[in-house]
């Protein structure tokens, strides 16, 4: 057996091996993921030193999250159908009493019926006190001053816009080049609103003073900083190249503490009395962050100093990531023979009837949605060549590597095998156990019998070798 801290036994045994097995061979952790099937190679976004999100990332997105492709010509009821798409029905952007009405009556529009491919989409709009009018104009070209009109109130402004007094709209016009005679009301606003937000970037500033259609790249960037301005963008706490990632790593790393969930974890410490796991993670699913499956990896560790190696390690590689960080707790079974367990605030024990202990243990998770699917498949080469450890005195890797290393995809990677992930949910937050894939029913069943009415789900994902290697008793 290779020699460990007492410390390194929470990520050690966080993973389920196949039942029956308590070897201990590596340090390891495990985390959660969501299956979809695996598409084409994406292009390589630009990376400059502070990162702008382009009209491509943004296109780019919405086809994979809301299957939203626009065409190069553009019409309003085009627009109208992709933000009723990215909205919630129940998104109550409205708060006068006559559009609080309107959402228990459909607007007689005098241009649209019910047979219409933009009826559905613009009634949405119309109950949420986007569309106020009863013509809609579906199938004329988008311009680019409608769709920042929708846009606005789509992406919760309107009524911080129509706080504006004309001189603080007057003032935002300027900064975008256009005479305030040439919008006025609440139209101009609205517009105003949209700059002083972001929510129309500079980059946008000359189609719109220019006027006329806006092209799929104006809508796209729009439709984009809406989604971000309703937190239903990208979940991340920066990119693996901003200057000051390192901070914000040790920040979020500083205010995660152990995960409770008492009515959670009272179900699945069962599992393990009941020797049906031997490890879970517990997670937040608030912290998921969203990104694309097919160019994300989560990675498991419980030491930060390794996760700010790790982000250097990947700068050094030339590869630049959004990066999320989720915190996480193991629990895992600690024997009575390992000696009396020492608790810290990071590292918790609960003794059980046969006098072993349930630790529980303090680690994290991060999430790397990569530039494309090759810096994706590079992660591997990377990891196994500086931060997979070998032998007792290997060198040359980065702090607190692993014998096995831990992590995996959504998506097929090549040379990647594929375990299972058995998962049982209560509110916003989730226990999870990785197995084999034929271990995984019986989790699944044993899981449905401790907590019938629990969300219980079990799919299979794509891992490094060397934890596959774990979870089959292997010890390196």
């Amino acid at each position: 057996m290779k020699k460990i801290t007492q410390f390194t036994l929470a990520a050690l045994l966080a993973a389920p091996v196949t039942i029956g097995s308590l070897s201990l061979p590596a340090s390891v952790s495990a985390a959660s993921a969501s299956p979809v099937v695996p598409s084409a190679s994406q292009t390589a976004k630009a990376t400059p030193s502070v990162y702008t999100e382009s009209a491509a990332d943004y296109a780019q997105f919405l086809q994979a999250k809301y299957g939203i492709q626009l065409p190069q010509q553009l019409t309003k009821g085009d627009f109208i159908q992709a933000i009723a798409a990215i909205i919630e029905t129940n998104q109550a952007a409205v708060s006068t009493e006559e559009a609080s009405d309107s959402q228990n009556q459909a607007p007689a529009f005098t241009d649209l019926s019910s047979g219409d491919s933009t009826y559905d989409a613009a009634i949405t709009l119309h109950n949420n006190g986007i569309l106020s009018g009863t013509e809609v104009r579906a199938n004329e070209p988008l311009s680019t001053f409608a769709a920042v009109f929708i846009a606005v109130k789509a992406a919760g402004f309107k009524e911080l816009a129509y706080t504006y007094p004309e001189e603080k709209t007057k003032q935002a016009l300027t900064k975008l080049g256009i005479s305030p005679n040439r919008v006025q009301g609440q139209a101009a606003q609205e517009l105003a609103a949209a700059i002083d937000t972001g929510l129309v970037p500079e980059s946008l500033y000359p189609a719109l003073r220019k006027g006329g259609a806006a092209s799929a790249d104006f809508a796209n960037i729009l439709l984009g900083r809406v989604l971000t301005s309703q937190g239903k963008y990208k979940h991340e706490i920066g990119r693996s190249g901003d200057a000051d990632i390192y901070s914000k790593l040790y920040a979020a790393y500083r205010t995660a503490d152990l995960i409770e969930a008492p009515e959670l974890r009272e179900i699945v410490d069962q599992a393990l009395r009941n020797d049906l796991v031997t490890g879970y993670n517990l997670k937040d699913s608030r912290f998921d962050s969203n990104f694309i499956d097919e160019l994300t990896l989560t990675y498991g560790h419980d030491d930060i100093k390794h996760a700010v190696q790790l982000i250097g390690l990947l700068r050094s590689e030339g590869i630049d990531a959004d990066v999320q960080f989720q915190p996480k707790t193991s629990a895992f079974i600690y024997l009575k023979e390992w000696g009396e367990p020492k608790e810290t605030p990071d590292y918790k024990v609960t003794q059980i009837e046969n006098g072993n202990y349930i630790a529980y243990a303090k680690e994290y998770d991060i999430q790397f949605e990569f530039n494309n699917t090759a810096d994706k498949a590079r992660f591997n080469d990377i990891i196994l060549k500086y931060a997979k450890k070998n032998s007792d005195d290997a060198s040359a890797l980065i702090y607190a590597s692993w014998w096995q290393p831990l992590y995996y995809s959504p998506t097929a990677v090549q040379d990647y095998p594929v375990i299972s992930n058995n998962k049982i949910a209560l509110g916003n937050y989730y226990a999870q156990s990785f197995s084999l894939k034929e271990n995984a029913k019986g989790i699944q069943e044993g899981f449905r019998k401790l907590a019938p009415d629990a969300d219980i789900t079990s799919y299979n994902f794509w891992v490094d070798q060397p934890f596959f290697n774990y979870l089959n008793g292997e010890s390196e």
